[in-house]
């Protein structure tokens, strides 16, 4: 496996048969799917095994930039990382490169820290800002 410059966590993916479409090209939604399941092992790896119990997050936003197709049987690189920690929300960039080492997508999603019991918005834990913060070696900066 390759080391994407500036991402810390990267995973592979096997693109699967299912996962193309008539255009002979993954399908823009399952690429969706290849991000969530990077967002989620991340925050795993970061915060701890726990947090695949606790899931207090709530995807607000994301933007995707679809680069060049991938296609099957190709092997693709995830990154992720988290760039910004807020009061209530943190921002998170991905990155998929084919197996030539090509982008195929680049995307940018706000993950907000959510109290299921009180259906609000909450404040990111101290202890999920000190494990990302450690993780991606920086201090965060509150907005």
């Amino acid at each position: 496996m390759r080391q994407m410059e500036g991402y810390r966590f990267v995973r592979t993916r096997d693109v699967e048969f299912r996962d193309v479409d008539a255009a002979d090209h993954v399908n823009n939604a399952v690429y969706l799917t290849y991000l969530e399941t990077g967002r989620i092992q991340y925050l795993i790896d970061v915060l701890g095994p726990e947090f695949a119990y606790e899931l207090s997050l709530i995807l607000a936003h994301i933007t995707v930039d679809f680069r060049s197709p991938a296609r099957f049987p190709e092997t693709l690189e995830l990154g992720a990382r988290v760039t910004l920690i807020g009061t209530k929300s943190f921002v998170m960039e991905h990155e998929i490169r084919g197996g030539d080492g090509r982008v195929v997508l680049e995307a940018s999603s706000v993950l907000v820290a959510y109290d299921y019991e009180a259906n609000a918005p909450m404040a990111v834990p101290e202890d999920w800002r000190a494990r990302l913060d450690a993780y991606e070696e920086r201090s965060s900066v509150a907005t």
